[in-house]
């Protein structure tokens, strides 16, 4: 799971895992180097997977591409749930939260104690904890005419009065809904204080207390304890902790898909060099232009109507999103390309969603990679290992999915972890740009602290499962955290 806090005081750079919001008192001088760990949902490649892959999906983009609002006296953005979470500690005395983390929200928000239809168990391994503000001598609510509340969470209505608690609601794309007010509290954090050295770090963050839930939020077997983006709005904690000087807007993952686990920094990665191409401006999401699709070494031929240009194409990176979503024209093009390579062979469907088909031999052999060319000479490809799911033995399943609509109704192009696995991404929200490179997700980075100049190495991590994990989530992903501060949740 992903937080980030931004803690930031003195130049060091604080390398986080998890994600804060709201009003925050940093309690450390510098940009500290942080570091978290981070679990996937899911795991593996077979059939018992492939189902629950494209159910998340599915709510998840119920949730982040409608347009819905995020109350709080005024109006928001709200974003989805996300593959991933991670480990954090609230309160004084402090207990340990899992929270899903997911790069495409601005909001972080945790069960609180006495809530309505919030879930109380999980299988994934984990027991769910209800923060409780009357047992934290820490924590603090936030009530109507704290500037927090109107400038950093846009509660401007007149609702919203003085001595009254600063409320949220949140309703997603696909019904579901959470609500509740905003707290401070301290959080606590493992800073980089050498290579692979931690020490601990202490900051106070404002989130969301959720109260109430309602739908798949509420029922899901896979709670856990809360949600925490990595989004740009004012409210997410990197934003926060960037105002305040404390970290920079910068973050990086790298998301091993062979060995399960990873890295997630915050913070300037020295090494690996990646390179970059400009962020789509004022969008919800990240958002790159798309230049063409290749299969091989050959230009896919995409249909376009009167109103459509290649320049037109724009492409959401989405690192809680498990599989690649294309416009229909695209993805028809795409498998008519695939299929071409290998004539004789029969495709059937599986699960109702899946072309799958039957092959003995090397799939790296027998299939091209499949290219995504960007503005700014950035490319990201998936190699046929990467984009077919073997199911059983000498049985293969496609991971390319048709339609996805934005809210505005046009079907987008959405990239989730079947391209951005084994390669390290790196959000630059300062330079707004995006960049990635190949990379060993298993191995480690070197991020710089900016107050003493010092570089430190930074690995990969993995949560390990908990005896009773279903099978079927056994894929653990681990995401170890560099040089920034946690990123923020919705």
């Amino acid at each position: 799971m992903v937080k980030i806090m931004d803690l930031r005081r003195n130049g060091y750079l604080i390398l986080l895992l998890v994600l804060l919001g709201g009003d925050y008192e940093v309690g450390v001088k510098g940009e500290n180097n942080v570091v978290f760990n981070v679990k996937h949902k899911f795991g593996g490649r077979g059939k018992s997977v492939l189902k629950d892959l494209k159910d998340h999906d599915a709510r998840r983009h119920g949730r982040m591409l409608a347009a819905a609002d995020f109350q709080l006296g005024g109006n928001g953005s709200p974003t989805g749930a996300a593959l991933y979470f991670t480990k954090l500690s609230i309160g004084t005395p402090s207990k340990d939260y899992h929270v899903q983390v997911d790069t495409g929200s601005d909001l972080f928000w945790v069960n609180c104690a006495r809530c309505l239809r919030c879930p109380t168990k999980s299988k994934l391994g984990i027991d769910l904890v209800q923060y409780d503000l009357q047992a934290s001598t820490t924590g603090k609510s936030i009530t109507c005419e704290q500037d927090v509340c109107s400038a950093m969470f846009n509660a401007d209505s007149s609702e919203c009065k003085v001595g009254k608690p600063c409320e949220y609601l949140v309703t997603y794309g696909d019904g579901s809904s959470t609500g509740g007010y905003f707290v401070k509290d301290n959080i606590y954090l493992d800073q980089v204080s050498g290579d692979y050295k931690t020490s601990s770090l202490q900051g106070t963050v404002a989130f969301g207390c959720s109260s109430q839930q309602s739908g798949d939020l509420g029922t899901s077997t896979n709670a856990v304890d809360g949600i925490i983006g990595f989004g740009e709005a004012n409210s997410s904690v990197i934003s926060q902790l960037a105002a305040a000087g404390t970290v920079k807007k910068m973050f990086a993952h790298c998301l091993d898909g062979v060995k399960g686990g990873g890295i997630f920094a915050i913070g300037q990665v020295v090494e690996p060099k990646v390179n970059s191409a400009p962020l789509v401006p004022n969008r919800a999401h990240y958002t790159v232009s798309l230049k063409d699709i290749e299969v091989g070494r050959e230009v896919l031929d995409i249909p376009t109507s009167l109103f459509e240009s290649k320049s037109s194409k724009k492409a959401i990176i989405d690192s809680g999103t498990t599989l690649v979503y294309l416009p229909s024209k695209a993805y028809n093009a795409l498998m008519n390309k695939l299929m071409s390579k290998q004539p004789q062979l029969k495709t059937h469907h599986l699960d109702g969603d899946f072309d799958c088909f039957i092959y003995s031999g090397n799939v790296d052999d027998g299939f091209p990679a499949v290219t995504f060319q960007f503005v700014g000479n950035l490319s990201l490809t998936a190699y046929p290992h990467d984009y077919l799911f073997q199911v059983r033995d000498n049985e293969w399943c496609i991971g390319w999915q048709e339609g996805t609509q934005g809210k505005d109704g046009n079907e987008i192009y959405l990239l989730g972890d079947l391209l951005l696995s084994n390669k390290l991404v790196l959000y630059d929200l300062e330079k707004q740009t995006i960049g990635w490179t190949q990379y060993d997700c298993s191995s480690s980075i070197k991020v710089k602290d900016e107050t003493s100049g010092n570089v430190y190495t930074v690995g990969a991590h993995k949560i390990s499962s908990a005896s009773n994990l279903d099978s079927r989530m056994a894929f653990t992903f681990f995401l170890s955290i560099i040089s920034f501060l946690c990123f923020l949740l919705n």
